[in-house]
């Protein structure tokens, strides 16, 4: 299968993970992040050695937005949210593929690049075009598409690309394994180098996983720090909850199971989304009837969720100005859809909600959006978290103490309601009454006798 599908399909970053734990279905056991590194890592970018493997994606490119876009973009009220907020004065960075620039991304900058040492506006996947247009790109009425915060200022690292590989070396065979390149450390020294160019926001939509027997070899303790740091310096860190695929590194779905004993049934480990304390990690939903996508890694750190299915975004193809709807494969076109771009969305709630309520820290902004989501129930659900985010309620909400649940526009496959009682109701009353009945018409037909008591009754 080819990168580009990997990355569209799976959104992980497996070359972060060996061999042996990319093969073989998980136990289930009783897992947790690690510690975290006891200071933060630096914020420089590996050396950029990596070598181009395969060609660039090919987007399908369309000149309206696909009817699920057109769903998604009703679901979370854009046109309304727009109104409130579009993200102005707001840093996102986005920490991916790189992002191409586009007539319709004016404000973006250069991060960096800890691929080749080139540049963060550079992308060669696709992938963080794709994402940093549902974030901000500008309205065109020609086709009607726009980014959920699209006055924001973008700052695009790229971090990692499935396009590319260290150098082969015949004495370190494990440096190509995986379906690109890009580390755990080389994400944590992204998250450094973004709070230091002063992102607000910081959208991860990369996922490495593990089994839950070898969560270990992600050795992310210094990823754990990065997000810490950022957090303690009031950025909102969203991070895409990841995608199951047998062919990708997040291969088994993490059961639901009751809340008490969610980590205790984990198989798959996913990180950054595992470090629930300080990110917003987001699973999908089926954008047109926002049910919980079957792709999406569910997980007891999952506390969103948003549209991410059958999508459109910005053409990621140097020069080029229009939209795309799909990216070719080897297979045929592969449709917009993962937790990577339902991220988008959150991050861009995020910005929405930073420039409405200034006064709040980043911890204060990820409560609110979570607790003005829609359709979680009575607790976190470990697919969709508390709910589908709702824009328009992070921005108008007068109490955000806990998650709404009287007015969900979205719910998650619901369990088999329990049966009436109304016509076991029904069915006694008629019998006692046709007793009464009978009762009392045996009393007058018949002579009066002493009563009798049945015990067993």
């Amino acid at each position: 299968m080819s990168p580009l599908r990997r990355w569209l399909r799976c959104g992980v970053v497996a070359a972060v993970i060996g061999p042996s734990v990319l093969v073989g279905a998980a136990p289930v056991m009783a897992v947790r992040p690690p510690a975290i590194a006891s200071a933060p890592p630096g914020d420089a970018a590996p050396p950029g050695r990596a070598e181009q493997r395969t060609t660039c994606a090919v987007p399908v490119p369309t000149d309206r937005p696909t009817v699920a876009a057109r769903d998604a973009a009703a679901l979370l009220d854009i046109d309304r949210v727009h109104r409130i907020a579009t993200g102005r004065g707001q840093r996102v960075a986005v920490i991916d593929t790189g992002v191409t620039p586009h007539p319709r991304l004016p404000r973006i900058v250069d991060g960096g690049d800890f691929v080749t040492g080139s540049s963060g506006l550079t992308d060669c996947d696709a992938h963080g075009t794709l994402v940093a247009g549902l974030i901000a790109a500008r309205a065109d009425p020609a086709d009607g598409f726009v980014g959920l915060a699209p006055d924001i200022s973008l700052i695009s690292i790229r971090q990692s690309s499935a396009a590319f590989a260290p150098p082969r070396r015949d004495d370190d065979p494990a440096a190509t394994v995986g379906s690109g390149y890009g580390s755990v450390a080389g994400l944590a020294a992204a998250v450094m180098r973004a709070v230091r160019l002063g992102a607000t926001v910081i959208n991860i939509s990369e996922v490495a996983c593990a089994p839950a027997s070898s969560s270990a070899k992600l050795d992310d303790a210094g990823l754990g720090a990065a997000l810490r740091h950022a957090v303690d310096h009031n950025v909102v860190v969203v991070v895409a909850a990841g995608n199951v695929s047998a062919d990708g590194g997040c291969r088994d779905q993490n059961p639901r199971g009751p809340r008490a004993a969610q980590w205790s049934t984990v198989r798959t480990a996913a990180t950054p989304a595992w470090f629930a304390d300080d990110v917003l990690a987001v699973g999908s939903v089926d954008s047109g009837d926002g049910r919980p996508s079957a792709f999406s890694l569910a997980g007891p750190w999952v506390r969103i969720a948003a549209p991410g299915t059958e999508l459109t975004s910005l053409d990621p193809r140097p020069g080029r100005t229009g939209l795309v709807a799909a990216l070719a494969g080897a297979d045929g076109a592969i449709p917009i859809s993962g937790t990577s771009f339902a991220a988008a969305y959150v991050s861009a709630t995020a910005a929405l909600v930073r420039e409405r309520f200034p006064s709040l820290d980043a911890r204060a902004v990820m409560r609110r959006i979570t607790a003005t989501a829609t359709g979680g129930g009575d607790g976190p659900d470990p697919r969709i978290g508390f709910g589908v985010v709702d824009p328009l309620a992070a921005l108008t909400a007068t109490t955000t103490d806990q998650p709404r649940t009287l007015t969900a526009r979205f719910h998650p496959a619901p369990a088999e309601p329990p049966p009436s009682r109304l016509p076991m109701i029904v069915s006694i009353g008629g019998t006692v009454l046709l007793g009464v009945m009978l009762a009392v018409t045996s009393r007058v037909a018949r002579p009066r006798v002493a009563p009798h008591h049945d015990d067993g009754l």
